[in-house]
């Protein structure tokens, strides 16, 4: 009987181990739960907020005191959400052949961080409302509220959730605000070669970094995202350099319920800050812009370079739209 005996308690041993080794593949082949990160509740009226401070300085336009005033507050402010603030400096030709000094405020958040984001719109305004109705006004500064500060505006808001609720430490983003985008040619006096007098404080920082060597996975423009009733097309250029961003951007917007704003058809080719950073930068960048061609310009919402672009035209509920698309965007990066 001992053999028996011995030979069935071999039996049992061996099943015993094969199920054990079993269950530990199982265990080593189970997949490794992908980490969520949960995107922070964008205020709309944070973000209307920052777009009236910026107009309660007065036109932004540059050689003036308001834009003079304006830029040492966003430097102030920022500093209290970003890691760094860097101010860049630098003069630029405007097409009349004026000089002026320029200001991008550039903002850091998690500078060691090797994969970036950047963010970015226009902070200075129209020294021109050349296309309002009353020729009166053709050569008077604007207040730019939708035209600039509402990108900035929506930039601002998610710099304080940025400053809330950390990225992790892999993840960078850096904010830009472009200075001297808007100086181009009064509209009595456009001749060829008007696109490089455009977006000048974007055409120094993509042949300048603010840090040597830099580079950034995407970049995201902001331009005109505050008037009531936008729409935001796939914009020529942002298709032709970035298709897979538009394709991020907008999947998101649709999965968020926003697909007849963040409509899915082409748009027209706008010359902006996204056009240098593209070019000479060589990082992929899109630029969410309301385009309307039914409007009395052709191009852009009804109020555009007109003296009405004032904060009655902004709606906090489109800049809350493109403030969450941009957001889920970032946070969902990490």
């Amino acid at each position: 009987m001992k053999p028996l005996i011995y030979f069935s308690l071999m039996l049992i041993l061996l099943a015993s181990c094969n199920g054990a080794t079993q269950k530990q593949a199982k265990k080593e082949s189970a997949p490794i739960a992908k980490k969520t990160f949960e995107t922070p509740v964008f205020s709309a009226d944070s973000a209307y907020n920052f777009v009236a401070a910026q107009l309660a300085f007065g036109p932004r336009v540059p050689g003036s005191a308001a834009h003079a005033a304006c830029a040492t507050w966003f430097a102030e402010k920022m500093a209290a959400f970003a890691d760094t603030v860097i101010v860049q400096g630098f003069k630029a030709r405007v097409y009349n052949k004026n000089i002026f000094d320029g200001k991008n405020i550039i903002s850091v958040f998690n500078p060691e961080a090797k994969k970036r984001i950047l963010l970015a719109a226009h902070w200075d305004s129209r020294p021109y409302a050349d296309h309002d109705p009353d020729p009166a006004n053709h050569r008077t500064p604007i207040d730019g509220a939708n035209d600039g500060a509402s990108g900035v505006g929506v930039l601002m808001e998610i710099a304080r959730l940025l400053h809330q609720s950390p990225l992790e430490k892999t993840l960078g983003v850096d904010i830009i605000f472009f200075d001297l985008e808007d100086y181009g040619p009064h509209n009595d006096e456009r001749s060829y070669g008007d696109e490089d007098y455009w977006a000048l404080g974007s055409q120094h920082w993509s042949r300048n970094f603010h840090k040597p060597g830099y580079r950034a996975q995407f970049g995201i423009l902001l331009d005109m995202v505050g008037a009531p009733g936008a729409v935001f097309p796939r914009e020529y250029y942002s298709q032709q350099y970035a298709p897979w961003v538009l394709d991020k951007v907008w999947k998101t917007a649709s999965n968020l319920g926003y697909g007849n704003v963040f409509v899915n058809k082409p748009g027209l080719p706008i010359t902006d800050d996204h056009i240098p950073v593209n070019r000479n930068a060589g990082i992929p960048m899109i630029n969410i812009i309301h385009i309307d061609q039914n409007s009395s310009n052709g191009t852009f919402y009804e109020y555009w370079h007109t003296m009405n672009d004032n904060l009655s035209q902004i709606d906090p509920k489109t800049l809350r739209m493109v403030g969450e698309v941009v957001a889920k965007v970032v946070f969902e990066e990490q």
